[in-house]
């Protein structure tokens, strides 16, 4: 441990004494500074340790190019959990790992007390780390017991599906009923009732045969389960390795789905925090002080005409105006019942909006925003949209055909985003190769008209 470590740990359990006094309530916290490229590795691959993968890689290199262009810096990373786990930057100065530490804290209080984080990971796990540690001893057995090339196809399917789990279902749910349910008449009298229990008895003692369900017996979004539960000829191994990818996936889920109000939360904390910690060196307070500026600074292009949304910068705000004119305990009401969808839709308001300049805008394909009209509405979509079903098109299995054919329906009416036809069918061939039966994907071309994609 280097001279500047230390004196960044000696101020860690000082913040987390002041956090618990001004009304934080947080699992404990394990810090540890790491190198850059570890830094860049953890935040690729979304956890310390995790499933190998060439995607993986692929994420990487982008990640290092943002970084090399100026793009993109990691002061930190942190995975929620009792205890939680905070990676910092070891290229991080004494002001930027003060700064972080508050920051990490109130993310801390976030994932502790809002129900959908709280949800997730009793499903999961509260030992993320440890969880997916053994997820990936799971896959490097599969990798020695049936070699590398069939391993990967099954992470080929299973990631490239990695988003389309449904978190309204339980994690652990059981498969359907295998046959229907005759359906019965309302009984609304003694006569009724009492013809009805022999009319039962009658049937008992000669059965007529039962129909099986369908499968599956309606549109099924969590696709990982159904694939793991139905896939015809499915070896247990594969199944398994599904199943260890879909536990991830919704244990990443509440992060994405709460991105602007979690960020702004932390920073929120953070710049609290730093403001009441006479602790901190004049010097280090200072220099904390603009690196909170940097972090939830507006990103802004083309002389302030095109905004990209800036999730720290526009939760902090949000949160400082529902706490000026609400008070603490009613953020804290929000915080525990909310998603961003509710957040944005709730308490991003006409005049925040105004004051921010995020009105008259059009979203475009890079991401930037374009500013053109005030429609407050319109705002509220704008934001949301690449966080509707985990960034994912809606995609449900609809129909198991009798020779095993499997039938996937885009909802293009819901969804409102189009599909990308190669990168479609790049996941349909991943998908064919351990359904081992035809696979038609049904959607809509831009003319409205129905289009299939089949594999083979």
């Amino acid at each position: 441990m280097n001279a500047a470590d230390g004196e960044w740990r000696s101020f860690v359990s000082r913040m987390e004494e002041l956090a618990g006094a001004s009304g934080l309530k947080f699992h404990p916290v394990d810090f540890e500074a790491v190198p850059d490229s570890f830094m860049m590795e953890i935040a690729v691959y979304g956890l310390p340790v995790r499933m190998p993968h060439w995607s993986f890689g692929v994420r990487y290199i982008h990640q290092l190019i943002q970084r090399h262009m100026g793009h993109s810096r990691l002061f930190e990373v942190v995975f929620p959990g009792n205890p939680g786990h905070a990676y910092l930057a070891q290229s991080n100065g004494l002001a930027e790992n003060i700064l972080v530490t508050a920051h990490v804290l109130g993310h801390a209080d976030f994932s502790r007390n809002n129900l959908l984080f709280r949800r997730c990971q009793e499903q999961v796990s509260e030992r993320i780390v440890e969880h997916a540690a053994n997820h990936a001893r799971q896959i490097s057995a599969a990798i020695e017991a049936h070699g590398v090339q069939r391993v990967e196809a099954v992470l080929d399917a299973a990631l490239a599906l990695e988003q389309h789990i449904d978190v309204d279902q339980s994690l652990r749910r059981a498969r359907y009923p295998e046959y229907l349910e005759e359906p019965r008449a309302p009984v609304d009298d003694t006569f009724r009732r009492r013809f009805a229990a022999l009319e039962s008895r009658e049937a008992s003692a000669a059965p007529e045969a039962r129909k099986r369900a369908p499968v599956p017996p309606h549109p099924e979004r969590d696709l990982l389960w159904f694939i793991a539960q139905y896939a015809p000829e499915m070896e247990s191994w594969e199944r398994d390795i599904f199943l260890a990818v879909r536990e991830e996936s919704f244990y990443f889920y509440p992060v994405f789905a709460t991105q602007i109000m979690n960020e702004g939360w932390a920073s929120y904390w953070h710049a609290r925090l730093l403001r009441e910690a006479d602790f901190i060196p004049q010097h280090a307070y200072v220099d904390a002080i603009k690196c909170h500026s940097d972090v939830v600074r507006p990103i802004a292009a083309e002389q302030q005409v095109a905004l990209s949304i800036n999730p720290y910068h526009l939760g902090f705000s949000m949160w400082e105006k529902i706490i000026e004119q609400s008070g603490l305990a009613a953020a804290r009401s929000i915080l525990e019942q909310d998603d961003d969808f509710a957040f944005i839709r709730n308490h991003l308001t006409r005049e925040l909006a105004e004051e921010l300049g995020l009105f008259r805008y059009r979203a475009r394909a890079d991401g930037q925003v374009t500013v053109l009209e005030q429609d407050l509405t319109a705002l509220h979509e704008a934001v949301l949209k690449p966080k509707y079903n985990f960034g994912a098109p809606l995609m449900a299995a609809t129909q198991m055909h009798t020779d095993g054919t499997l039938e996937l329906t885009h909802d293009s009416a819901t969804d409102g985003r189009g599909l990308d036809l190669e990168r479609s069918r790049k996941v349909l061939e991943y998908l064919q190769r351990l359904w081992h039966r035809p696979v038609v994907l049904r959607t809509l071309d831009q003319a409205g008209a129905e289009l299939r994609l089949t594999v083979p």
